[in-house]
């Protein structure tokens, strides 16, 4: 087996971006925007992930950018843990290095970040970048399962050359459990196109009875994948208590996944059949926040929730469990609610006093506002990792 000899990067940088699948979430849909965005003139970007996800026709759509972005997917680059296909996928990852040379590697998400680190290692990868979206393993987990997780963290965290976090709350983590050298720590936050928010809804009664709100209801949101992360049964049971208190409160959650059917029968039996709605993922989210009432979050672990960013660059009130990345943008009482996770009676106390004085809630929103700065644009986000890519190889 023969590994290339590392090489300097003649004409334009080629970046090679690499993800589980592309799920519509944060860390998919902020690799879509690098990939996308980097300056054509000075990057050569392609892309590398398993098949099978929501933005596969957003990927798609790479190719026919002006000049091209490079697309390729990997069958056997899957989100479960298959010792089979997981060492078939770190071999066609590996080819792809050889054959593809690439001056940067930039991994994302646990399962690619792990082969994909490792792969771009043995393939002489001059440089490796991976991105921590959060992390693939957390305190609920079987203390032996959460410590081989950590472990093949502190691996391949010695083939990154950087290491970046959206959050500082992941950073701390990471250097309180040994994962990487903490002078190769990198924030570089996850971003949204902040001009988008808080967006223009010419008739906010039309879009909010679409959404199943009658005139005078109160509207609660919540947006994310239906897994355990996100943890949506506490949603409904924050729901079930709310409404209880306030009765003309409705609540949607934005959003897909294997726990939807399983959620919306526990709608049934908690009786809010009517009151709570799953409606799957939607592209007008911009437009569901600019008219709700308050953002409810109950996620158990977190990078920094792209969706709570654009909740709060839109003004809304939010009402969240403290977890993780929440904390570097949400304080309690200042510029919103948050209560420990897993604490739903708390937060669901939170909730009323957010629809009950309507007053409070704005000056909450217009300060959760204010704390989304131009850090947070996408913009910025891609620029950040153009000078990362820039320093690397330079």
């Amino acid at each position: 087996m023969t590994v290339p000899a590392p090489r300097l990067p003649t004409g334009r940088v080629k970046v090679v971006h690499v993800v589980t699948r592309l799920d519509l979430g944060g860390a998919q849909q902020n690799t879509l925007a690098t990939v996308s965005h980097l300056d054509r003139r000075r990057f050569e970007p392609a892309l590398v992930c398993g098949p099978g996800g929501t933005l596969d026709a957003e990927a798609r759509a790479l190719e026919s950018l002006e000049p091209p972005a490079g697309l390729r997917f990997i069958d056997d680059l899957v989100r479960e843990i298959s010792p089979v296909r997981d060492l078939l996928a770190f071999f066609r990852l590996w080819g792809l290095f050889c054959e593809a040379r690439p001056d940067v590697v930039h991994t994302h998400s646990s399962k690619a970040g792990i082969l994909g680190r490792l792969a771009a290692a043995l393939a002489g990868v001059p440089h490796v970048v991976h991105t921590f979206h959060g992390f693939g393993f957390h305190d609920r987990m079987r203390p032996a399962t959460r410590r081989l997780f950590v472990g093949l963290e502190r691996l391949a965290a010695r083939y990154a050359e950087r290491l970046v976090f959206v959050s500082r709350a992941n950073m701390r983590q990471a250097r309180e459990l040994g994962i990487g050298d903490p002078s190769r720590y990198v924030l570089i936050r996850s971003a949204v196109r902040l001009s988008d928010f808080p967006a223009r809804v010419p008739d906010r009664g039309a879009k909010r009875a679409e959404l199943g709100a009658e005139p005078g209801d109160r509207l609660v949101v919540g947006v994310g994948n239906l897994k355990p992360q996100k943890n949506a049964g506490d949603f409904l049971r924050v729901a079930a208590k709310v409404w209880s208190k306030v009765p003309d409160s409705r609540f949607v959650f934005i959003g897909d996944g294997p726990l939807r059917a399983e959620l919306e029968a526990r709608v049934s039996a908690l009786g809010l059949t009517g009151r709570v709605r799953f409606l799957g993922w939607r592209r007008d989210i911009p437009e569901v926040l600019a008219v709700a009432d308050v953002f409810l979050l109950t996620s158990l672990w977190e990078g920094l929730p792209r969706a709570l960013v654009e909740a709060m660059r839109s003004g809304l009130p939010c009402a969240c469990y403290a977890a993780d990345g929440v904390g570097d943008v949400l304080e309690d009482g200042v510029n919103g609610f948050c209560s420990a996770p897993g604490d739903w009676q708390a937060l669901s106390a939170k909730v009323e006093r957010l629809l009950a004085d309507p007053e409070s809630a704005r000056r909450l929103g217009a300060r959760a506002r204010e704390s989304i700065s131009d850090e947070f644009d996408i913009d910025a986000m891609v620029r950040r990792q153009e000078e990362l890519y820039l320093e690397l190889v330079s």
